[in-house]
């Protein structure tokens, strides 16, 4: 399948501001762009972490964020609670969270997560009301823009969209594919 055309690929490597598990010298680096709100993005957040339990040090998995607020109207405020909750180390708890929960992300839930996560509540609300972290989810969307994402989810592996069926053997194919060359 043709690849579309890029306005700058080097947007598809680790950046410093970019959430990752794994090593970055990992052979594979997976890209995800995702909205915390959209149901095929949870179930892609099921898939990879099951990837990355069969191929731990061959992954690099990075999160970047691409709420789709015309369709998912509290998925930049998740966005921007996931972003709080990195200030205080604890991105991939609240990512986590969000995803298992997607159906609750009122800003009463969020506060509850923060709670639960051992935040310091003045703070996460703090960033959440005054929408600290929007320039960060906003440097995502633009970035994933230029990139040719559309919709959620959109992943990339080794700078190459993958467009094939979401399952997850054809996934670990296609990244198994890709550590190889």
């Amino acid at each position: 399948m043709e690849q579309p055309s890029y306005q700058d690929r080097s947007l598809l490597t680790i950046n410093p501001h970019d959430h990752l598990q794994g090593t970055i010298d990992a052979p594979v680096i997976l890209i995800e762009y995702g909205d915390y709100q959209c149901p095929y993005c949870a179930e892609i957040h099921k898939m990879i972490k099951t990837i990355q339990q069969r191929l731990d040090h061959q992954l690099c998995f990075v999160f970047r964020h691409f709420p789709q607020k015309q369709l998912h109207f509290q998925a930049q405020k998740a966005a921007e609670a996931a972003e709080a909750a990195a200030a205080q180390g604890k991105f991939w708890q609240m990512h986590n969270i969000l995803f298992e929960r997607q159906k609750f992300l009122s800003d009463s839930n969020l506060l509850e997560y923060a709670n639960e996560l051992g935040l310091d509540l003045y703070q996460f609300l703090r960033a959440i009301a005054s929408h600290q972290c929007a320039d960060r989810v906003a440097q995502d969307i633009q970035d994933g823009k230029q990139c040719g994402v559309t919709r959620t989810p959109t992943l990339f592996i080794n700078q190459n969209r993958y467009d094939d069926a979401w399952e997850v053997e054809r996934l670990i194919i296609a990244i198994l594919s890709r550590s190889e060359q």
